[in-house]
């Protein structure tokens, strides 16, 4: 039976790809995926046969993707990140429900671990990852994922912060959290992770409210332990010790 791979590059390919992931790319003869995505990786998979479309033409490239794989092209989708964190797995699966084909998934270091460590050590106690893009989940539902996060003390990571038609979100979301947490509780950014462009920041919740972000900005606030340390952005996992 043929097997169709679905590969997480991470943040920019090369810097983030996992050794699997490296592997399976070049084993496969055709990589399919949204234009930005396959720009990073064409350097290091040069002799490739690819195929990209633009945003939100996601089932379109694995509906292809699946007809190549049914033909005995050994084809993998990529996504940013890991595949199977706000990634084309679940599609993958969803529409090759009833086609005899096999579905492997190849993890990937997604935004929010490899933008913990550029901060520091975000995500060392219970955390929440949440999307702030509307398009499949709508505001309301989100609004109250936040809140609940919010009340339960998560450290709270947010993709997807906002974008030319949901400019103000991440204030609206950053409302939300201050109804729970204090205005200093620390926060930070990382933009373009991995590249050349990268950008890092530390701040509190309140000054969050006021910063413009994009796309390719991960967000996160800290529970009421995060602290800063060593000018990094440092979640206590709880250990007791004597200094």
């Amino acid at each position: 039976m043929n097997t169709l791979y679905i590969v997480g590059i991470g943040a920019a390919a090369k810097q983030t790809l996992t050794a699997e992931a490296a592997d399976i790319l070049s084993e496969c003869e055709l990589i399919v995926g949204y234009t930005v995505y396959i720009d990073l990786i064409k350097q290091q998979f040069p002799q490739k046969q690819y195929y990209t479309s633009g945003m939100t033409q996601e089932k379109q490239r694995v509906i292809y993707a699946i007809q190549q794989c049914q033909k005995g092209i050994k084809t993998a989708i990529i996504s940013s990140g890991d595949s199977g964190v706000y990634g084309m797995a679940s599609l993958a699966y969803e529409l090759a429900e009833n086609i005899d084909i096999e579905i492997q998934v190849v993890a990937g270091v997604t935004a929010c671990l490899s933008g913990s460590a550029v901060l520091g050590a975000v995500l060392s106690h219970d955390f929440a990852v949440i999307s702030l893009s509307d398009l499949m989940t709508s505001w309301e539902l989100i609004q109250k994922r936040i809140s609940l996060a919010a009340q339960g003390d998560f450290v709270i990571c947010f993709y997807n912060p906002s974008s030319k038609k949901r400019k103000d979100y991440l204030k609206k979301a950053c409302d939300v959290i201050l109804q729970y947490q204090k205005p200093e509780t620390i926060c930070g950014i990382v933009k373009n992770i991995a590249r050349k462009e990268q950008q890092s920041c530390i701040m509190t919740l309140k000054e969050l409210r006021e910063i413009q972000t994009d796309m390719f900005t991960t967000v996160f606030i800290g529970n009421s332990q995060t602290k800063v340390m060593k000018g990094k952005m440092v979640t206590p996992r709880g250990y007791t010790y004597e200094k």
